[in-house]
């Protein structure tokens, strides 16, 4: 049966990387604690001449505190509360769950709420990029955790060229697993463009044609598993390379 574990923002990289090499369940509900901040959102010096049009223009976020899985959602804990497997790659438990498309992430939510008493949900946009940067601790990171990439991503030059067990990388500064690479992740915030203003806990637009996925995934290259990159994606779409992780507000 899956846990609830909380933990305080501020996890060393070699804590985290201790942690699941002895026991830390990555099939559990490990929440990481994000404490809030102001952040700069979008094409940002070390993203370099990456950027494409709708990471522009870079804008200042504040955000209250929140917590983030520490890893992405695995098979074996969709399993646990939805009953079934709709991944395509199925090698093993620890693998994060894929064919997913928002709905369902939706109905998977709301199961698992009813189950737990809590209020678990997809994380803003917002929260998802702070949270890959590091938070208040960020290094300035092109990808969540370094910018050597195959020390903090599965992507398409060391995947194999399909989804790999969860946490199996170098974690960011808050001790977060695969927010660059393995699969893309779902976010809440349906697409739109950027605007200069400064921001305030933003949720996106009412309404709009797609919903966001972050993060890149084990086929993309390294461009796409930019902490800043965005990709707008239906949502009823499904594959093999597009999962979630989940948020949760701080008051639970």
């Amino acid at each position: 049966m899956f846990k609830l574990i909380l933990r305080a923002a501020g996890v060393t990289a070699v804590a985290a990387a201790f942690c699941a090499a002895y026991g830390d369940d990555k099939n559990s509900l490990d929440m990481v604690l994000v404490k809030g901040g102001t952040f700069t959102m979008g094409c940002t010096a070390e993203q370099g001449g990456e950027c494409g049009k709708f990471e522009n223009p870079a804008h200042s976020v504040t955000l209250g505190d929140f917590y983030i899985a520490k890893y992405e959602v695995t098979q074996k804990l969709w399993k646990e509360v939805m009953g079934d497997n709709p991944s395509f790659y199925r090698r093993r438990d620890d693998l994060p769950v894929e064919m997913v498309n928002w709905d369902i992430v939706q109905e998977f939510i709301e199961k698992l709420n009813a189950k737990t008493g809590k209020t678990y949900r997809l994380p803003t946009e917002a929260e998802w990029e702070y949270a890959a940067r590091g938070g208040s601790m960020s290094g300035g990171y092109k990808y969540a955790g370094g910018d050597k990439i195959k020390a903090v991503a599965q992507y398409k030059d060391n995947s194999g060229l399909k989804t790999n067990p969860v946490g199996t990388k170098q974690p960011n500064e808050l001790g977060i697993y695969d927010m660059s690479g393995n699969v893309w992740e779902w976010v809440n915030d349906w697409y739109s463009g950027y605007t200069a203003s400064a921001k305030n806990n933003p949720t996106g637009p009412f309404r709009g044609g797609y919903k966001v996925a972050r993060g890149g995934d084990w086929g993309s290259g390294a461009t796409r598993c930019r902490v800043s990159f965005r990709s707008a994606e239906h949502q009823t779409k499904q594959n093999a390379s597009l999962g979630f992780r989940l948020a949760m507000s701080a008051g639970g």
